[in-house]
């Protein structure tokens, strides 16, 4: 409570709530655009050994148009590895949508709003001394309107609406 400047037992002002949010901004994860699939598949190939193997491929091909031999079997070795590489790409894409997918789907278990402890607010017009002597109040506010310093309730089967610390356990 000291580090953040907060007394655990009125929660914060108004003015405080106010200061933090313009200082922290709201209390949500960046919402980020989805990666087209075009910059995944050129992601994959953005690898030194990748980039070797390509190399290798491209050096293979080089000697399969110069020898005078059998063209097809020269051209072998360059084609599967690429066909190694476009494959190795292929399932890099399915994991990267894999996981954005999983992620998406962790979204769906934010909790909306939570239970904090904050001082009332008095009004317009009214001093210093009677917002410190404010009673302060359990109001339920959107998750996303936290603010670090927040006193927030949580009780059993809650979800947890941000990065917390626990002072006080009451069982029953």
């Amino acid at each position: 409570s000291e580090a953040l400047d907060v007394d655990l037992s009125r929660g914060l002002s108004p003015a405080d709530v106010a200061r933090r949010r313009a200082e922290y901004g709201p209390n949500e994860l960046p919402v980020e655009p989805p990666t087209p699939v075009w910059r995944l598949v050129l992601e994959q190939f953005d690898d030194k050994l990748v980039k070797i193997l390509l190399a290798a491929a491209a050096v293979s091909f080089f000697f399969a148009l110069t020898d005078e031999g059998d063209s097809f079997r020269a051209m072998a070795e360059p084609a599967v590895i690429l066909l190694i590489l476009v494959l190795n790409a292929l399932v890099g894409v399915w994991q990267e949508s894999n996981a954005a997918k999983a992620i998406e789907a962790l979204k769906q278990y934010e909790p909306d709003s939570a239970v904090v402890l904050r001082q009332v607010d008095p009004g317009p017009g009214t001093g210093t001394a009677a917002a410190a002597s404010a009673p302060p109040e359990l109001r339920t506010v959107r998750a996303w309107e936290l603010v670090p310093g927040d006193v927030v309730r949580l009780s059993v089967g809650d979800r947890v609406p941000a990065d917390c610390r626990a002072f006080e356990l009451t069982s029953t």
